[in-house]
């Protein structure tokens, strides 16, 4: 049947974690299950949305990071346990390379939403050549940043910055020009280049280019900084977009 596009009754982020598949009279003993439970605290720790579909568009697995993506402005949206488009004009194109996917094994990179809010996924299918309705389909979603707030928080706290050097890096992580982080934080064009020379000589970076990079290639932090972050007070929470 194919998808259709309308609002959400069921928001992403509370949507509960899922079961992953598993085969057809498959094993489900408890060192399955303890598997699967380890594969499904995996998929939380990295900074890419992931969610396994079966049947096409049925959601049985998004990890932590796709639930929190899926608002109300990303141009997916989960519908109870269904991945549908958001937007009437990307439903075909979504339908079909679900399907794609998962009945002939076909790869897609989509680019879905409107100028406002537009997202690129990636769909891969899983297992090709399982019997029909066993086949699994991994759609990935892109970030909406280069560097991520959790990340970067979690490089600050390795190289011992301030708070208030904190804020000032993940604003240049986030593209803002040195004068208009003096803007938004309410200091002078000074402190922020006091600021930046202090980042530069604790993290060993030659240029706000080099130490975005440094952000930008970092492994995912997200179990150990999402719990971190909840307990800290507003100085560590990242500047505002």
């Amino acid at each position: 049947m194919l998808a259709t596009a309308f609002p959400d009754p069921h928001p992403a982020h509370a949507m509960p974690p899922t079961s992953l598949p598993r085969p057809a009279g498959g094993y489900a003993g408890p060192e399955r299950r303890a598997e699967n439970s380890r594969l499904a605290a995996t998929l939380d720790e990295l900074d890419y949305g992931m969610l396994l579909l079966t049947d096409g568009s049925h959601v049985v697995h998004a990890n932590h990071i796709a639930r929190v993506e899926l608002d109300g402005l990303h141009p997916l949206q989960l519908v109870g346990r269904e991945l549908r488009a958001r937007h009437p004009h990307d439903v075909v194109a979504l339908h079909t390379a679900l399907q794609n996917a998962a009945q002939r094994g076909l790869r897609k990179l989509l680019t879905l939403g409107d100028s406002a809010h537009r997202a690129c996924v990636s769909i891969v299918p899983i297992g090709s050549g399982q019997p029909a309705g066993d086949a699994t389909t991994l759609v990935m979603l892109s970030k909406r940043q280069v560097c991520e707030s959790l990340s970067v928080q979690g490089f600050a706290r390795s190289h011992g910055l301030t708070p208030a050097e904190t804020r000032v890096l993940v604003a240049l992580c986030q593209g803002v020009p040195p004068c208009e982080v003096a803007v938004e934080l309410g200091v002078g064009i000074s402190t922020v280049r006091s600021q930046i020379g202090s980042i530069r000589q604790k993290t060993g970076a030659e240029s706000i280019r080099a130490l975005v990079r440094q952000v930008a290639v970092l492994p995912p932090l997200m179990g150990v900084l999402r719990h971190a972050l909840a307990h800290d007070g507003p100085d560590r929470q990242p500047l505002a977009a």
